[in-house]
């Protein structure tokens, strides 16, 4: 039942996302821009790592797609609690889990849709990385998605009012995209800064992505990244349920 009820969710937004063609092109706006008008500002330069400029670059780019688009998606529940829709769907004998995975799993759908079209530009430009690494990458970025999005819809339940939920995702994304290394690595910082940066979770992840960009499988940095992933998105679903079962 579980399966069939998150199925049924999954594709009820699935469709809806569909449906709205521009806001899936929309959605990888910014990081395709920092890839057009960042990127060739570090073109040759030395980033302190393997691998071509492009290679570090666009690590952190996908992640940064799954960091701003997922922490983002608790509006659509917002809207929805508004229109009358999650007390309709509540009422229902579907699985409380189902109600949070079939959505969850929208938004890593359409997250690693959008990575792929940001790796093709990233080809065109430049970036040479091999298949592997860049499967990955996706592979991180549902992951991410998974987890950051599931953590959104939690938020967005406790809260009434898009005011409200805006300004929190905001005080979160920020400081995690600064301390985590998206753009450059953390390395190329003061020593204050790097330290800093390893209690954020979201450093191991770019790490992890880079090592795999540059054919490097079997590091430190690729173990942790892993277990920080399937930890991060396991306890993230884990809260959402408890939080639809009883918000």
């Amino acid at each position: 039942m579980l399966i069939q009820d998150t199925a049924l969710i999954y594709g009820r937004y699935l469709r809806q996302s569909l449906r709205s063609r521009f806001a899936l092109l929309f959605g990888v706006l910014m990081p395709l821009l920092y890839l057009l008008f960042f990127g060739p500002l570090l073109t040759d330069l030395p980033l302190g790592g393997p691998g071509s400029s492009w290679q570090v670059l666009v690590p952190g780019l996908l992640l940064q797609l799954g960091l701003f688009g997922a922490s983002f998606a608790g509006f659509t529940i917002i809207m929805e609690k508004g229109q009358g829709v999650v007390e309709r769907m509540r009422v229902t004998p579907v699985s409380r889990l189902a109600l949070l995975l079939g959505r969850v799993l929208r938004e890593a759908t359409v997250f690693v849709f959008q990575a792929v079209l940001l790796v093709v530009a990233a080809v065109a430009m430049g970036l040479r990385a091999p298949l592997p690494g860049v499967l990955i990458g996706f592979a991180f970025v549902a992951l991410l998605s998974l987890s950051l999005a599931s953590l959104s819809y939690a938020l967005a339940m406790k809260l009434s009012t898009p005011q409200g939920f805006g300004p929190a995702v905001n005080a979160l994304t920020m400081p995690s995209m600064l301390l985590s290394g998206l753009m450059l690595p953390m390395s190329l910082g003061p020593v204050w800064l790097d330290v800093l940066s390893h209690f954020m979770p979201f450093r191991y992840l770019v790490d992890a992505v880079r090592d795999a960009y540059v054919g490097a499988y079997a590091t430190a940095d690729m173990l942790y990244g892993v277990l920080v992933a399937v930890g991060l998105t396991a306890l993230s679903v884990t809260v959402g349920t408890r939080v639809f079962r009883t918000a």
